[in-house]
């Protein structure tokens, strides 16, 4: 199904007056097993969305939770691999959508058609490139749109209106837009400014927003719904929570929890 997946995902829970959940884990932090039973367990409790992590050394865009994550998850055999055989599992046991979020050099090393001919083998529905401006990764791009494979944009607080038409070209899925001029796991995020700015942006982009960065709790996820946004990206406090935990029991209970939390968090909001 590939990006009408998300699409189809998205399209229903806005006619049900809902709010998309979209959870983000490390591939690799604390194993590949790990993930693949967090992914499952948070698809379980209500996620709407996947994001899988790929770990990567010099992760600019992330703050010291999910850095460490990554740091962790290298040494723990996380990579873009790992990330595909993590989709491949959860794919077989569940039809949530699923992005692979990642920075750039890992699918150069890779390469960018091998990258998303895999990515369409085992099921994956799109791709988040954090470090990727629309200029390039033209390569990844055609083979993507060949696959029928989402290419998700991000936009930031200070992304002028001029720049905004050449993110939204080629865009497919969703727009993730970036809460703060930060890092993910950022503390006092303008909530409501973000979702009230991400109904301008769905208008000019005719694509759903979601909102990330900075959403660490159930009335985060709240507040943003509430002003307008389409979809939520809770990462950081996943990641967190999956470090604290002591064994893989615990983890997938940690994860459960969390995102049941969140879900019912924003399911009770008036709609």
């Amino acid at each position: 199904m590939t990006v009408e997946r998300i699409e189809q995902r998205l399209a229903g829970l806005r006619a049900e007056g809902r709010t998309a959940l979209v959870i983000y884990l490390t591939i690799g932090d604390p194993s590949v097993e790990d993930s693949v039973a967090c992914a499952l367990a948070a698809a379980r409790a209500g996620a709407d969305i996947l994001e899988l992590g790929v770990p990567f050394s010099d992760p600019t865009a992330d703050g010291p939770v999910i850095a460490a994550a990554a740091f962790r998850a290298i040494h723990n055999g996380g990579s873009f691999r790992a990330a595909l055989e993590t989709a491949e599992a959860v794919r077989k046991e569940s039809s949530i959508p699923i992005i692979l979020f990642t920075y750039y050099n890992p699918l150069v090393a890779f390469g960018d058609e091998r990258a998303a001919d895999d990515a369409l083998r085992v099921g994956a529905d799109g791709f988040l490139v954090v470090d990727l401006p629309p200029e390039e990764g033209a390569v990844l791009r055609a083979r993507a749109k060949r696959n029928r494979l989402a290419i998700i944009p991000l936009v930031a607080p200070t992304t002028g209106l001029d720049r905004e038409p050449h993110l939204f070209e080629g865009a497919s899925g969703f727009v993730y837009y970036v809460s703060v001029t930060g890092v993910t796991g950022a503390g006092a995020a303008p909530l409501s400014e973000a979702a009230e700015r991400a109904a301008g942006i769905r208008e000019r982009a005719r694509l759903p927003v979601v909102i990330g960065f900075g959403i660490r709790t159930s009335a985060d996820a709240e507040r943003a719904a509430s002003h307008g946004a389409d979809g939520v990206v809770v990462g950081s406090e996943i990641v967190r929570a999956i470090a604290a935990a002591a064994s893989r029991e615990a983890r997938v209970a940690a994860v459960e929890q969390l995102v049941g939390a969140l879900r019912a968090g924003l399911d009770s909001r008036p709609r």
